[in-house]
C-alpha cells in the first residue's frame, strides 16, 4: 500500500481542471484537453506530464458498466478482521474472484469490499465461501447495491480545497 501523498503545493485551478477533464474522459487528446481548459497544447502536455511525475495522476483506465459485463448484482461487504496485518489480508481479499476493491475504513469495522457477480447465487458463494471463511476474517456483513450515482470527479468541484 502506498503512503498517502501530501497535495503538491504547485497545483492550481488549471491543474485541477485538467484532472477533472481526464477523470471524466481519460482518452482526451492533448489538443482536446487544451481546448477544454483554455491553454495551449504544449502547456496541456507539460502540465499532464508534471501531474504524472508528481504522482497526482496515477494512471488512465476505462470506466465500465458492470451489467454490460454480465455482473448483474453488486454488494458492499463490511469485513471485521482479527489480529492480522490489514495490508496482507486486504491484498488477499482483493485477489478473490468478483472483488473489485478493498478499502480500509475507520470505526468498528476494518475493511469494505466492493463485490460484483453475475447473479445472487455466485455473489453469495463469493461472500460465504471465499471472503467469510478467509483466515483472519472474524465477520462479514453484506449490503446489496440497489443503484449508483456518480458524483464529482476530483478537481471538478469549486476551488474550496486548495
Amino acid at each position: 500500500m502506498t503512503q498517502r501523498q501530501i497535495p503538491h503545493p504547485g497545483l492550481d485551478g488549471v491543474d485541477r481542471q485538467i484532472i477533472a477533464e481526464l477523470s471524466f474522459d481519460g482518452r482526451l487528446s492533448m489538443r482536446q484537453l487544451a481546448l477544454q481548459v483554455h491553454i495551449s497544447r504544449t502547456a496541456a502536455h507539460t502540465r499532464v506530464q508534471k501531474l504524472i511525475s508528481h504522482g497526482v495522476i496515477t494512471g488512465f483506465g476505462a470506466q465500465t458498466d458492470r451489467k454490460a459485463l454480465g455482473l448483474n448484482v453488486s454488494a458492499l461487504v463490511v469485513v471485521k478482521i482479527g489480529d492480522v496485518a490489514w495490508g496482507e489480508i486486504a491484498a488477499q481479499l482483493a485477489q478473490l474472484p468478483f472483488v473489485e476493491k478493498a478499502q480500509a475504513v475507520s470505526g468498528d469495522i476494518d475493511i469494505i469490499l466492493t463485490v460484483s457477480a453475475p447473479d445472487h447465487e455466485q455473489l453469495s458463494q463469493a461472500i460465504l465461501r471465499d471472503i467469510h471463511t478467509m483466515p483472519g476474517v472474524i465477520s462479514t456483513r453484506s449490503h446489496l447495491i440497489l443503484d449508483e450515482i456518480i458524483g464529482h470527479a476530483p478537481g471538478a468541484t469549486p476551488d474550496a480545497w486548495h
